[in-house]
């Protein structure tokens, strides 16, 4: 694995708050209009594009414009890319070593 952790912190960042967690789930029927996630969002217009910013910026969801608005979906590439670095980083990796670390 690469080591980025500035792009891997984005990944999680975007799971760490309960407005796009909420967003989230509301992707997981398919593709919204920023103006229905505004309907069904206890949240402004700023700050439902400053989420959806961090949630783009993930590569997690992708949007597209038409017109005034832009549509968003969960991009499934995103959403592999998110899970294969959960695993890799809580996949524990045996070394053999000369003698043991000792702590404390």
């Amino acid at each position: 694995m690469e080591n980025n952790h500035a792009a891997n912190a984005k990944v999680f960042k975007a799971f760490c708050d309960e407005n796009r967690l909420q967003i989230l789930e509301l992707l997981q029927t398919g593709e919204k209009c920023a103006c229905v996630l505004l309907e069904d969002l206890n949240i402004s217009q700023p700050t439902l594009s400053h989420h959806m910013k961090i949630l783009c910026d993930s590569g997690i969801v992708i949007g597209r414009k038409e017109g005034k608005w832009t549509h968003y979906s969960i991009s499934a590439e995103g959403a592999e890319a998110a899970q294969a670095l959960l695993k890799s980083l809580t996949t524990v990796t045996v070394l053999e070593s000369v003698g043991e670390a000792v702590c404390g």
